[in-house]
């Protein structure tokens, strides 16, 4: 089983937990009980950075304290505990990726992003210099980093679904797997806005607004974990090239699907 479903907005987590408890946890012990009724013992599980919380030290590493601070986080990391109670108790075997930011879209494919609400930051700003949407806020800029943004180490969904087939195949081998899958590289929230200047040919003028709750200043990954049991390598998340990617999808679909 790949156990990609979740509530995963975390300003909204915040808001509104019981939504998160009841969709990401209590559906996911149905979803075990589930697996047990009808023995199937194996699951690939998105987990999240979000696990960790306000990083200690950066890079993140899989053994870093897990101190989540919104209701976004804490239910993954209770899915992962219960993942690993049904490995001990029931032989499951199981793989939690952490994720950190998503990004990217396969344009060739007519494959991108089209959410709604839209809450991630590139699909965001393109829609911004494409026009088609009035204002862009970047919610904070007094955090201890650079240029006072929130950083963040983007991944592309290609470089995550890799991953995700090569945890499949180590389950052979190794019945319980945590990794981080992240890049190592951090961008902040104005160098994505001046990336997609770059590729729009526009200046971009973004309105800051209050810090968003729960948002941690940086979340950088060190993935050389992955890297290592998996053999896994990102080669798509440069992120002029999502940045691209995501233009000329946007540009290709601008109502979405």
């Amino acid at each position: 089983v790949f156990h990609f479903a979740a509530s995963c907005l975390v300003p909204e987590s915040v808001k509104h937990p019981a939504k998160y408890y009841r969709n990401n946890i209590s559906a996911t012990f149905s979803m075990l009980e589930a697996m047990r009724a009808t023995n199937h013992d194996r699951v690939v599980f998105s987990s999240t950075c979000a696990v960790y919380g306000v990083p200690q030290r950066l890079p993140l590493t899989e053994d870093h304290p897990k101190n989540p601070t919104t209701p976004y986080g804490r239910t993954k990391l209770a899915i992962e505990w219960m993942l690993e109670d049904y490995h001990n108790a029931y032989g499951l075997r199981w793989a939690g990726l952490r994720y950190f930011n998503a990004a990217g879209c396969e344009p060739d494919d007519g494959l991108g992003e089209d959410h709604e609400p839209e809450t991630h930051l590139i699909p965001n700003v393109v829609r911004y210099a494409l026009r088609m949407s009035p204002e862009l806020t970047i919610f904070g800029n007094d955090y201890p980093t650079p240029d006072g943004t929130c950083i963040r180490d983007y991944i592309h969904v290609t470089d995550l679904a890799d991953a995700h087939i090569r945890a499949m195949d180590k389950l052979d081998v190794v019945s319980q797997i945590q990794l981080n899958l992240g890049t190592g590289s951090g961008y902040s929230n104005l160098e994505v806005v001046r990336a997609v200047e770059k590729v729009a040919g526009v200046p971009l003028r973004p309105t800051i607004g209050p810090r968003r709750p729960g948002d941690p200043p940086e979340l950088v990954a060190n993935a050389a974990a992955a890297q290592r049991l998996l053999q896994w390598q990102p080669s798509r998340s440069g992120l002029e090239a999502i940045v691209g990617e995501v233009w000329q999808w946007m540009s290709q679909h601008p109502h979405g699907y």
